[in-house]
């Protein structure tokens, strides 16, 4: 270990140490500042921000607007210009957790780097409040993110030593955080940005960023010590066997599949709310409810069909073969279709009878996208995390990461086209892509079985040199 970890005795959080406590109120906080910012952010910015006379006020936006319209292209179109900022702002967020690694690991540590992240991202919500500033906004939120995410998940890893079983349940316990953190932020921060004023959505948000940082710095003290930071020396050239090299270039090739199968999930806080806010019947009880609500939705449907789908396999593997990580991915790929053919049958049943967009359409997708989800995104990271030579883990879960960069890229710029076609066409669309996604996964589970199997990668990582 090159850390010291917590003491194998403390177990005053329901088992695990006091200081995974600490480290998933965190979490939960830091998750319902970002996602309430992000739930508003495409609204904000169509229906105020980028109409006049705000958009003129914006510090370095004509710079700004020139790179969007030389990169994406959107044209005049409002709505396509903010997909296209979107789409740059959440890709970004998963590229910048690798030099927030970087700089925990080669000069500042964890803890400091976490700090300074946080601060970062409370500063970031709080310029939202005020137009001149949006994209210093941005570029905080973006910087500090990377500097949190992925380190606050390392020091959970710490708090066991190699041999502790707990280690599994403890990232389960952090991943409720996480969820309670989304379920909640569009509840608190999305309603008062859309009732109330959207200053205030951002500024609840900001406030969430600095109660984690709080509950961080009070349980720092229950965290193990890290070790010094060390400069890392050249790493020896890593020599890998033919087979392990035919695997890295086979999981290197799924990269672009992994991103066609998210995109109908990633376009949910994206050109979803838009076509949602004007299309779908959002009327409940005689009172018309926040769009952002939908976000929130999606979030408990998340929570539940995860765990749902795991005790299905435990089940379903009890009388017949369980599939392998390709096999559910092609699963959850076309359950991810279904969803999305369900919103554009509700586009075409409004458009032929002249109304919105029935929201059980939406409740329909959701349940399906979350179905599909729990066979995609946990599955496809387990398979990485396993097919990946021992030599090289870390660097193609790093790669790993980068189905998400490019398929939020790939999110703004097909957002803009909601403009330019019919609902239905535009669902469509993403449906096809996702259908080809599947298509492929479907052939390399034929194809590539057995470069992919547990004992072909058990097999080489016993080859592996001490």
């Amino acid at each position: 270990m090159t850390t010291k970890t917590a003491d194998s005795g403390d177990t005053a959080f329901f088992g695990h140490p006091r200081a995974l406590g600490y480290l998933a109120f965190t979490e939960a906080w830091e998750r319902f500042s970002y996602y309430g910012m992000q739930s508003l952010l495409v609204l904000y910015m169509t229906k105020q921000l980028l109409l006049t006379p705000h958009v003129e006020q914006i510090a370095g936006f004509s710079a700004f607007h020139a790179f969007i319209q030389a990169v994406y292209r959107p044209g005049v179109s409002t709505q396509a210009l903010s997909s296209a900022i979107f789409g740059l702002y959440t890709s970004l967020v998963y590229l910048t957790p690798i030099l927030g690694g970087l700089l925990a690991d080669r000069l500042l540590g964890k803890t400091r780097t976490i700090v300074i992240g946080a601060l970062l991202m409370a500063a970031g919500h709080f310029l939202m409040a005020f137009d001149v500033s949006f994209l210093l906004a941005l570029l905080c939120l973006v910087l500090g993110t990377g500097c949190f995410k992925g380190n606050i998940a390392g020091q959970v890893g710490s708090l066991y030593g190699e041999g502790d079983l707990r280690r599994a349940d403890a990232f389960q316990i952090f991943y409720l955080g996480i969820n309670a953190g989304v379920i909640a932020a569009p509840l608190i921060a999305g309603t008062l940005g859309e009732k109330v004023g959207w200053h205030y959505g951002f500024g609840v948000a900001g406030v969430g960023m600095l109660i984690a940082l709080a509950i961080y710095l009070f349980g720092r003290r229950y965290l193990p010590p890290e070790a010094p930071v060390k400069r890392v020396d050249k790493a020896a050239r890593v020599r890998l066997t033919a087979n392990e090299r035919r695997t890295v270039i086979l999981l290197l090739l799924l990269i672009p599949v992994l991103t066609a199968s998210v995109l109908c999930n990633q376009q949910i806080f994206n050109a979803y709310l838009v076509w949602a806010d004007t299309q779908v019947n959002l009327t409940f009880a005689g009172q018309r409810v926040p769009t952002t609500w939908l976000i929130t939705l999606d979030s408990v449907a998340s929570v539940s069909f995860l765990a749902g789908m795991v005790i299905f396999w435990r089940v379903w593997a009890k009388r017949f073969k369980e599939p392998d990580e390709i096999g559910k991915l092609t699963i959850g790929t076309f359950i991810s279709v279904a969803g999305v053919l369900c919103l554009a049958a509700g586009s075409a049943v409004a458009a032929a009878t002249g109304t919105k967009v029935n929201i059980l359409w939406c409740v329909a997708f959701h349940v399906l996208n979350s179905i599909a989800f729990a066979n995609m995104l946990p599955v496809s990271l387990a398979l990485y995390a396993r097919a990946a030579p021992k030599a090289l883990g870390a660097t193609i879960i790093g790669v790993y990461y980068l189905h998400l960069f490019a398929g939020n890229q790939t999110v703004g710029i097909l957002g803009g086209l909601l403009e330019k076609m019919p609902a239905t066409q535009f669902w469509l669309m993403h449906a096809g892509i996702a259908a080809a996604a599947g298509v492929v996964f479907l052939l390399v589970g034929r194809v590539f079985a057995r470069l992919l199997s547990h004992e072909n990668t058990a097999g080489a990582a016993a080859a592996q040199p001490a």
